[in-house]
């Protein structure tokens, strides 16, 4: 790495290895050298700067624990693997409802089933379909998250929510991660319904928006929070998120797409991300 910026001159005898691991795992270029009796720490990228001294700050302040745990044995490795797997019950409660839901579709059960599901009912009349209202069927406001209509619809959004929604879930806990769910599911869903009509539209993708601004923006604000997408993720959902608006990807063949469900679960994410953030902050 060419000289870079200098972030922090510490004591020769301090350990900093437990923070270099974190600033590896993070993908953060830097080197470490020892000049005048002190140990000298260099990013590549000044821009990163602030955030490699909030990291340090919260580690000997004592918020931030980080520990390099001795290499596990294979079977103890295979029995962390199954515990942090399930140490995240709402994310795989809600990939276990969206296979449902494209079960639901895919098995081709009787409209009156799908109609449950879907935001507002409908009925077939004739060659055309007559819809109704939600009335005070409030659950319609969430279930379409669970509809899927394909199987790429939902191996996309079950591995984008794995992705996601397990880092946030173990990072801020189950009750965090459903409520998240809930109030961008909302959103996104009354999105799609306010700028799109009344359809038979689904899919988590929304809410995988919605997680993707939700790290993005709370682990910015928040540098205790682990879980910000790498750039390549950010380019590539963000991507696809404007060939999907400007219609290229209907045009491949897909199938229209939600794409107010998606901006909107997208925003939502990143507002909830940054009141959570400042609030965590506060405290």
């Amino acid at each position: 790495m060419a000289r870079g910026h200098t972030v922090l001159r510490v004591p020769a005898g301090e350990d900093l290895l437990p923070f270099l691991v974190l600033l590896q795992h993070r993908r953060v270029p830097h080197r470490v050298y020892e000049a005048g009796g002190e140990q000298v720490l260099e990013v590549a990228d000044p821009a990163q700067a602030e955030r490699v001294m909030g990291l340090y700050s919260a580690w000997r302040s004592g918020e931030l624990q980080l520990d390099i745990a001795p290499q596990a044995s294979p079977g103890a490795q295979q029995a962390n693997s199954a515990q942090r797997v399930l140490s995240v019950p709402v994310t795989l409660l809600l990939m276990a409802l969206s296979v449902a839901g494209f079960l639901l579709v895919y098995l081709r059960a009787p409209l009156s089933w799908l109609s449950l599901f879907t935001f507002v009912p409908f009925t077939l009349q004739g060659s055309g379909i007559s819809y109704g209202s939600v009335g005070s069927e409030y659950w319609r406001l969430i279930t379409p998250a669970f509809l899927h209509f394909g199987w790429l619809h939902i191996v996309f959004n079950s591995l984008w929510l794995w992705e996601l929604g397990n880092k946030v879930e173990r990072t801020l806990g189950a009750v965090h991660m459903l409520g998240l769910f809930f109030a961008i599911a909302l959103v996104s869903n009354a999105c799609q319904y306010l700028f799109g009509g009344p359809s038979i539209f689904g899919g988590m993708s929304g809410v995988v928006y919605g997680l993707l601004g939700f790290s993005f923006v709370g682990a910015r604000l928040q540098p205790r929070w682990a879980f910000e997408p790498s750039r390549p993720i950010m380019l590539l959902m963000v991507g696809w998120l404007l060939l999907c608006m400007v219609g290229f990807v209907e045009v491949l063949g897909f199938g229209a797409i939600a794409n107010a469900a998606h901006v909107g679960g997208l925003l939502s994410g990143a507002v909830l991300g940054a009141g959570l953030a400042l609030l965590s902050r506060a405290r």
